[in-house]
């Protein structure tokens, strides 16, 4: 679990991590660098749970690179798909990272929403519906490893 004091705010904790996949941790269906190694650390206090609808075919290699299963999802309501995968782990506990129209609706729906504008950009949607933006999936996985930069910026 990680817990994390935000002042004048609220305190969260978290339980689960739910990442999308293309676009977010992978680009071109090939993990980003330097993802493999963050999620190493955080799986130690946090479950992970990839969300895709493996767009590139690709998800089986990347699943055995970062040692981990994912939920794959129809190619027809992907927004709601995930956003039932969120609610369905307590969305009160649950920190969700993506970069798609189809992630926006997970986003505002978790606990703490993510969006990351990395090498396929971000849509408007899941800016717009997220609590914090980062330039990347690094930075976004750097925030649950350095808490006071989270705390930092959505305190009120």
């Amino acid at each position: 679990m990680i817990e994390v004091d935000i002042p004048g705010y609220r305190t969260f904790r978290f339980r689960h991590l739910v990442l999308d996949v293309n676009g977010t941790i992978a680009a071109d269906g090939g993990l980003i660098d330097g993802v493999a190694e963050l999620l190493g650390r955080i799986r130690t206090e946090l479950a992970i749970h990839l969300v895709t609808a493996d767009t590139y075919g690709r998800q089986q290699a990347l699943g055995r690179a970062l040692e981990l299963d994912a939920v794959v999802i129809p190619a027809e309501g992907q927004a709601a798909a995930k956003l039932d995968y969120v609610t369905r782990l307590g969305a009160d506990g649950v920190v969700a990272i993506g970069n798609g129209a189809n992630d926006a609706a997970m986003l505002e729906g978790a606990a703490l929403g993510i969006a990351v504008i990395g090498p396929e950009g971000a849509a408007s949607a899941a800016l717009c519906r997220a609590d914090v933006v980062t330039a990347g999936i690094l930075p976004a996985l750097q925030l649950l490893l350095h808490r006071r930069r989270l705390a930092a910026t959505l305190r009120r």
